[in-house]
């Protein structure tokens, strides 16, 4: 296991001080991908990027995920797909030197490899309309989440060829699979270099520490050094949201992890999160989820027994 020794500062994720950074990816020179098991935190959790897909089971915990512009909760269980240089980060917020084991099981290939491999093996030409769908990362669910979750951790306790197959019989299911949902948006295309991410992370860093309050896009503007017209177009470039999108799943973020956890009243939650009025909040939750915040909070009981009627998971987990 490759984890971050406990007393370790645990990583703030994309909200840092620091840019996505560039992860250098090694696999043996007996292997054609790398799996991986993690702590968290450990110093690779970080809003990282890698011309390898990834493919990540979260095992234990809660946060919040970062995939491109995307930015919505988990729990366990959590089976995504990243593409090629796509950002990605799965926080979860732990008082200093606390550890979760095992948290993070990780499977890491470059996908020329398989595109090498399909002169040789067709069949593996069937794999391209996955690799285009996960260039924006999907996250899975159902019987696929399930399957998923098993295979991943029996490759642990396999070597050679028994793990490859296994690593082929995974990404057979989720190519064939149409139990996903895709994350981040079509307009998301950042451009990776030094000083474009050195402005866009002062930005993320400022809003992620203020969302709650009367944030403005003068402010984070200026903070950039640029002007308000020129700061939006630079961020809906580069993040794919506009300012007020962003600070709005933020915010809704927020709401939901405390409609979720807390008997707070949504009034409340409402001012609690960054909200001015109670018709502002309850229209931008609206539109997000499609349900009002009391509709949400009735049904996340319901949620939780949803997870609890899957214990081939569970027992999966456990092993």
């Amino acid at each position: 296991m490759r984890g971050q020794k406990a007393g370790a500062e645990p990583r703030a994720g994309p909200f840092s001080s620091s840019p996505p950074a560039f992860e250098h990816i090694i696999t043996g020179i007996d292997e054609s991908f790398l799996w991986r098991l993690d702590d968290y935190p450990w110093e690779r959790n970080v809003w990282n990027f890698h011309p390898e897909f990834e493919i990540h089971l979260i095992r234990k915990g809660a946060g919040v995920a970062f995939v491109g512009d995307y930015i919505g909760p988990f729990s366990a269980t959590y089976l995504t797909v990243i593409g090629s240089d796509l950002p990605h980060d799965w926080v979860t917020m732990m008082p200093p030197g606390e550890v979760i084991e095992g948290r993070d099981l990780v499977v890491q290939f470059h996908p020329d490899r398989i595109r090498e491999a399909t002169r040789l093996l067709p069949e593996f030409a069937q794999l391209g309309d996955f690799f285009a769908r996960a260039q924006r990362g999907l996250v899975f669910n159902g019987e696929t989440l399930i399957k998923g979750a098993d295979i991943i951790e029996r490759m642990g306790a396999k070597k050679g060829v028994a793990r490859l197959a296994l690593f082929l019989q995974l990404l057979d299911l989720l190519a064939s699979s149409a139990e996903y949902e895709v994350l981040s948006s079509p307009e998301y295309s950042p451009k990776l270099d030094a000083e474009t991410l050195d402005a866009l992370q002062r930005a993320l860093v400022f809003i992620y520490r203020n969302f709650a309050t009367d944030i403005r896009l003068s402010d984070v503007a200026d903070l950039a050094g640029m002007s308000e017209s020129a700061f939006s177009r630079f961020f809906k470039k580069n993040t794919g949201n506009t300012f007020t999108d962003h600070v709005n799943k933020l915010r809704i973020w927020q709401a939901c992890k405390l409609l979720a956890e807390t008997d707070m009243p949504i009034t409340d939650i409402c001012f609690e999160v960054g909200y001015m009025n109670i018709s502002n909040f309850n229209r931008t939750f609206l539109r997000q989820h499609r349900m009002t915040p009391s509709a949400y909070r009735r049904l996340t009981p319901q949620r939780r027994a949803q997870r609890d009627d899957h214990p081939a998971i569970d027992e999966t987990l456990r092993r």
